[in-house]
């Protein structure tokens, strides 16, 4: 009688939710070695790195803290940053706005008076940038901002203001202001299509409602709109934010961080010690700093972004 009931209350434990869940273990285990090699291990190996002397070939030197208190003296790496700064302008902040007002735009003015084929049309527009590969994104910006015969050089000319051409990539005063002009011809769709999927579910009744009570455009906006896509924004701001900290591609591609050290960004002055200058030590403290700015922003923005949500509930 008591083998019985030992045995009931086994086959009952066996039913529990919890030792259930333990059948799917296995299914987990390719994606933690995945995590673990392809992610896990490098960072501690960066770690490391940045605490050595190393070529890339030969004996690997501990040195201590030699690479980062070079780091901290570094002027090229604080230029750097002050960079980072402008491209997160040019990431983050122009296209969150212009993203708000034009994707408010083509979902409460253009879909209604021009329907929702042409507003998805205009969307999808938007959106091209962001479906280009960044290296044919940049040859085509590239040959645009060519000094040789470039469009708006040549288109300068045509106009009869030939003094203004200029080598819009290779001067210092406008290298910087180009590439944030290429970056958010680049990002700006990415914003216009979270912020019109977040207005999907907005009820119209409000828009109606602050109508009947006489409220222009712009009301609207500020009333209804911008309350209603908070999540969203948070979203689109943490995102681009992270992106905007670890842009390579444009730099690399555009200007390689010239002239002198005019675009110069984290991500690509990393890159330079590693593989230009073979100082792998010291390439690896400057990707570790950049790994933990991003750590350290990304866990302040969500703690923020949680309370923020929980206040909207």
């Amino acid at each position: 009688m008591a083998g019985n009931r030992k045995h009931a209350h086994h086959e009952s434990l066996s039913r529990l939710p919890g030792n259930k869940s333990s059948r799917f273990v296995p299914y987990l285990i390719p994606g933690i070695l995945g995590l673990t090699i392809i992610v896990i291990v490098p960072f501690v190996w960066n770690i490391y790195l940045s605490f050595t002397r190393w070529r890339g070939v030969g004996p690997v030197r501990f040195i201590g803290l030699q690479n980062w208190q070079r780091l901290f003296k570094d002027s090229t790496f604080w230029i750097s940053f002050l960079n980072s700064f402008w491209i997160i302008v040019a990431i983050v902040v122009i296209p969150t706005i212009l993203g708000l007002f034009i994707s408010s735009l083509l979902t409460d003015v253009i879909q209604k008076k021009f329907g929702g084929k042409t507003a998805s049309f205009l969307r999808a527009l938007f959106y091209l940038p962001q479906l280009l590969p960044v290296a044919v994104a940049a040859i085509i910006m590239g040959w645009i901002f060519r000094p040789e015969d470039g469009a708006v050089n040549a288109l300068l000319e045509q106009v009869g203001l030939g003094s203004l051409t200029h080598n819009w990539l290779g001067s210092p005063d406008s290298a910087l202001p180009v590439l944030m002009f290429i970056l958010v011809w680049i990002q700006l769709g990415y914003p216009i299509v979270i912020f019109m999927s977040g207005l999907q579910r907005v009820d119209p009744e409000l828009y109606e409602a602050a109508s009947l009570d006489g409220a222009n455009w712009w009301q609207k906006f500020r009333v209804v709109t911008l309350p209603s896509i908070i999540p969203e924004l948070l979203v689109v701001i943490l995102t681009a934010t992270i992106g905007a900290l670890k842009t390579f591609a444009p730099v690399y591609l555009l200007t390689k961080g010239g002239p002198g050290t005019a675009t110069t960004v984290p991500s690509y002055y990393s890159y330079n010690q590693f593989f230009q200058v073979q100082q792998v030590g010291y390439g690896a403290a400057i990707s570790t700093a950049l790994t933990a700015v991003i750590i350290v922003f990304s866990v302040v923005f969500t703690i923020i972004q949680k309370r923020v949500e929980k206040n909207l509930v």
